[in-house]
């Protein structure tokens, strides 16, 4: 099993191109199953999950191509992929797939509003919450469909369509607004979501199935209505730059000093996060195309963040901000609000000579004058990146054991490092 291992100390500086956000292309890439024409996605990042992703769309029968490199793409530019629902011959998604990533229980919107059938079985993925997947049922009873528990399968069925509704969630859901959107696109008349997720990739997502010639108006507000059309065609669309990538190196520069701009990103996606950011000493400015994030050695200052559905403070960015603060002058409270157990890196941080102290949903995090290498394990994917970037700053080496999880969300991680003077390498096997 692979393992990363960093000698700390070396301040960053240079340039890193951030990627294409796994968290819009997963959806977008799960949209191809509403149409029987050809979806073409650029900018889509090289991970684990969009490998298991395209696996589960191949047992369904959906066809796809990568195509070559093209002119200025690099390793770390994205890839475009094509997607080709036209001949689907199964509606099951199984077990031994979906197991390995939650997103992927979204494939049961576009399946049962195409083919008035779907069996899905319950999600797997990171063990940092419940996440039920009760609210996304929910909104697709709320438009017509029956849903039963077999066996640990959801089956979801709609012989005569589904029928436009008013879906109301209780609370604000990324995955029940994705689910919502996309079944509402093929339903009969006028679905109106309210309380619906404000987040960037669900503004991706309705952009690209605007071009696939759903009618949608309100995506990035709480209020989205989608008036269904009879069938979708193809389209070609490019995936939005990741906010929490964006957001990890920047708090990465935040940590060791030095100077990087952050190439093909947008601002807006994270301002809050950026703000923060900004409090805590490190100067964020606007630069043509990108982000430029730097520190001259003086020291952090504490700052408290709770976690909000956006524009609020992401809880993507939760576990790499707390590493950031093991370093910051004073106690910073990070108040986690959206999942009840993410704060499994705590003990791992720990083991590195931080401070945590946690009270329900809240950690108290005291800065130390220095952190000092040590072998941790990453227990999920923000988690792990958030020991990477203690591990920057450690004095002597630290083994992160468990990268499996790094490479669900972040593409050339420590290529993109090294290149800013990271010490950092992978230890394959």
């Amino acid at each position: 099993m692979d393992r990363i291992r960093i000698r700390g100390g070396a301040p960053l500086n240079g340039l890193i191109p951030i990627s294409g956000a796994k968290n819009a292309a997963l959806p977008l890439m799960i949209a191809s199953l509403l149409t029987d024409e050809a979806l073409e996605l650029g900018n889509v990042p090289r991970l684990a999950d969009i490998s298991s992703l395209l696996r589960i769309m191949s047992n369904f029968g959906v066809d796809h191509s990568i195509a070559g490199r093209r002119p200025g793409q690099t390793s770390e530019t994205g890839q475009t992929i094509r997607l080709t629902a036209r001949s689907v011959i199964d509606t099951c998604a199984p077990y031994e797939l979906v197991s390995t990533m939650r997103a992927s229980f979204w494939v049961i919107a576009p399946l049962v509003a195409r083919f008035g059938e779907a069996r899905v079985s319950m999600p797997g993925g990171c063990a940092i919450g419940t996440r039920p997947v009760d609210l996304l049922l929910m909104a697709l009873t709320k438009l017509g469909a029956t849903i039963e528990i077999d066996g640990g399968y959801v089956v979801a069925k709609a012989p005569k369509g589904l029928i436009g509704a008013e879906i109301e969630f209780p609370k604000v859901t990324v995955g029940g607004t994705h689910v919502a959107l996309m079944a509402a696109t093929l339903a009969r008349g006028t679905t109106v979501i309210r309380n619906a997720a404000r987040e960037p990739e669900v503004i991706d997502l309705a952009d690209c199935l605007i071009k696939m010639g759903a009618k949608i108006e309100g995506a990035g507000t709480s209020e989205i209505v989608v008036e269904g059309v009879a069938r979708l065609g193809g389209a070609s669309h490019e995936v939005l730059p990741d906010r929490i990538e964006t957001g990890t190196y920047a708090m990465a520069v935040a940590m060791t000093g030095g100077d990087v701009t952050l190439e093909h990103t947008r601002p807006e996606l994270l301002q809050f996060a950026l703000d923060v950011l900004g409090q805590t000493g490190a100067e964020v400015s606007t630069t043509p195309g990108g982000i430029r994030v730097k520190r001259n050695g003086n020291g952090l200052t504490s700052v408290d963040v709770t976690t909000d559905p956006f524009p609020g403070f992401p809880t993507d960015l939760q576990a790499q901000f707390m590493a950031l603060m093991t370093r910051a002058n004073g106690v910073s409270r990070i108040r986690e609000t959206i999942f009840e157990n993410r704060f499994m890196h705590v003990q791992e941080l720990a083991r590195l000579g931080a401070k945590i102290r946690l009270d329900g949903d809240s950690a108290y995090v005291e800065g130390v004058p220095a952190l000092k290498g040590a072998p941790v394990m990453a227990t999920d994917l923000r988690a792990s990146v958030s020991l990477v970037i203690a591990g920057l700053v450690a004095e002597g080496e630290t083994t992160i054991n468990r990268v499996y999880h790094l490479d669900r969300g972040f593409e050339a991680l420590e290529t993109k490092l090294a290149r800013c003077g990271a010490e950092i390498e992978r230890l394959r096997g």
